[in-house]
């Protein structure tokens, strides 16, 4: 198998502060939203992923400028686009694609756009997103590609189907160039779209409501330029509390955005994870007795994944990992995704006692003491999940398909032995003894 190939050598704990990276789910969407604008665009935290780096070559594909001016600084200017035929095989990579036809379709009139792609974790429908075009005036057509057209389009008062993170974006980066007012019902309201539509704002856009389920949006003629910093990522913030605690590590993560973490802190508390707030970092000590908290009447607790602002699917595989180094019983219910929990056969391989009851939940007793083993990354998440079982699990692990790890980490083997981890990094396309780094 080629790719990107860990190798960790656990019970390890870490120590010291580590700060997470930009917003992955806020980058993405934000710069596709740089295509509003003939003007010159400037983001700062951007991270550096491989996701990133495959929608920044797609913004090329159309005639943008986009440059990398600092480590994590992107340069856009989309002084004139190109409409020609997206590469299907960038689209393929990523489900992030699926974010031009918003801003393609307001600026331009019409796009075609191949099928995106992304983690392999069920069904992810884009109905909600036709359906949001179609409000605001748009022919949708649906084939080998998706076409969109509107001469110009209508502002309106729209109802989502469904609070998809996803299509409230598209459906928000049409409306800021759309003739009139547009009304937004049911959208998504998690730190990443409150993060796009601050960005919007600072283009000259006008949006009310940011942070709820219905937003406001005056249509604009043009759009100006801006210089803007995207948020830290709020799931590798939960990632890095899961990390800490089943490795007994004393960490800090620094400039974490404390204001969005109220329902992860709350989740991790239910497994017995206690987080200090100390002004804008969280801190995990070690030493704690990590108890899962029964409800009342000794009940067995449930942590389940919900839009915002309840517990984030993103963080459900984190979760699982969590609590089985928990001492006593818990249900994961995941509710959006049917695929995402397939994953844990793998750590029952490792020595956890977890029971598998439908394609959503799963029942997770602990602790148990994880063995080391060879596994393969199936999607970001359950990636990073695999990563943190290898890093408190006794002896050797080798992960293969890292690189899906890194589409939504950035660096993470390089930041994680900074403070004591031993993971090695290979890129299994190259000779053995040569190290090479994407992005």
């Amino acid at each position: 198998m080629t790719g990107i190939r860990y190798v960790i050598e656990g019970g390890r704990p870490l120590a010291g502060t580590i700060r997470p990276a930009g917003n992955k789910n806020a980058a993405l969407p934000i710069i596709a939203a740089s295509l509003l604008t003939d003007r010159p665009v400037r983001l700062t935290n951007v991270p550096r992923i491989r996701d990133v780096e495959a929608l920044v070559r797609l913004l090329r594909s159309l005639g943008a400028a986009a440059d990398w001016s600092g480590p994590h600084t992107l340069d856009i200017h989309a002084r004139e686009i190109q409409v020609v035929d997206l590469d299907a095989e960038l689209c393929a990579r990523i489900r992030a694609s699926i974010l031009l036809a918003g801003p393609l379709l307001a600026r331009c009139g019409h796009v075609d756009l191949p099928p995106p792609g992304g983690d392999v974790i069920g069904r992810r429908r884009v109905d909600t997103h036709f359906l949001a075009f179609e409000q605001l005036g748009a022919t949708v057509d649906s084939g080998d590609t998706y076409r969109f057209t509107a001469a110009r389009l209508r502002g309106t008062d729209v109802f989502l189907d469904e609070p998809s993170v996803t299509a409230t974006e598209n459906a928000l980066m049409a409306a800021v160039l759309a003739q009139g007012t547009t009304i937004l019902r049911n959208a998504a309201s998690e730190p990443h779209v409150q993060d796009l539509a601050h960005f919007l704002v600072a283009l000259g856009a006008r949006i009310d409501g940011i942070g709820t389920n219905t937003l406001t949006i005056q249509g604009a003629e043009n759009l100006s330029g801006a210089t803007y910093r995207i948020g830290p990522d709020h799931i590798e913030v939960g990632s890095l509390i899961g990390l800490a605690a089943v490795t007994g590590s004393d960490l800090r993560i620094a400039e974490a955005g404390v204001q969005h973490l109220r329902m992860i802190r709350m989740g991790f508390d239910r497994l017995g994870v206690e987080c200090l707030v100390e002004g804008d970092d969280i801190l995990v000590r070690p030493g704690q007795r990590l108890q899962i908290k029964p409800d009342l009447g000794g009940h067995v607790p449930k942590i389940e994944d919900q839009p915002w602002p309840a517990f984030p699917a993103d963080l459900m595989s984190i979760a699982v990992v969590t609590a089985t180094q928990c001492e006593g019983m818990v249900l994961i219910f995941e509710k959006m995704f049917e695929s995402r929990l397939f994953f844990v056969d793998k750590l029952i391989a490792m020595g956890a006692r977890i029971v598998l009851c439908d394609p959503h939940r799963v029942i997770v007793s602990g602790p148990t003491r994880l063995r080391g083993a060879r596994l393969t990354s199936p999607d970001i998440r359950a990636g990073m999940a695999l990563l943190i079982a290898a890093m408190c699990a006794e002896g050797r692990s080798i992960i293969d398909n890292a690189d899906q790890i890194e589409r939504g980490y950035e660096n993470i083997d390089t930041r994680l032995n900074a403070l004591g981890a031993s993971i090695e990094r290979i890129d299994t396309a190259v000779a053995p003894d040569r190290r090479q780094r994407s992005g």
